[in-house]
């Protein structure tokens, strides 16, 4: 086998490693789904009184850094004060992602449909949510909680 300086031979192959991935998911979506009822019951609680902008970005502001705590826990199985408040930071680069595709959905209910109910409001916002969640998962596994093996 000839020599790759760029490959480390103690780490595991790649196909060793996505099994991890596997096992993460379904963690990962119990995490999401919480967050997700929590996002929208803050949302449809505050909306009324603060505006559908204000109340979308307060309610996932508030859920991000939940779910980046639950998800460093649960799902990425770090322990430990050690990275936490770097891994928030970061947490927030998926938090922006996600305000960029909820108020886009909230923005397009509003020229679409002004006098919109809160029920077609929130069925965009879970359909927003679903984009932001892919590109979540995917921001917290390779790059906030990446493995020191795959750095």
């Amino acid at each position: 086998m000839p020599f790759d300086a760029d490959h480390d031979a103690t780490a595991p192959p790649p196909a060793v490693r996505r099994p991890r991935a596997v096992r993460q998911l379904p963690v990962f979506a119990v995490v999401g789904a919480v967050s997700t009822i929590a996002y929208l019951g803050l949302y449809v609680a505050l909306s009324p009184l603060v505006g559908d902008r204000t109340a979308n970005f307060t309610a996932l502001l508030v859920t991000a850094v939940a779910n980046t705590a639950a998800n460093r826990r649960f799902t990425f199985k770090v322990r430990g004060a050690a990275g936490a408040a770097r891994q928030q930071v970061q947490g927030l680069v998926a938090f922006v992602a996600g305000l960029v595709l909820s108020d886009g959905a909230l923005e397009l209910v509003a020229r679409a449909a002004p006098e919109a109910s809160s029920l077609v409001k929130v069925s965009a916002l879970v359909a927003a949510n679903a984009a932001a969640t892919l590109l979540r998962f995917v921001l917290l596994r390779l790059w906030v909680f990446r493995e020191p093996a795959d750095r």
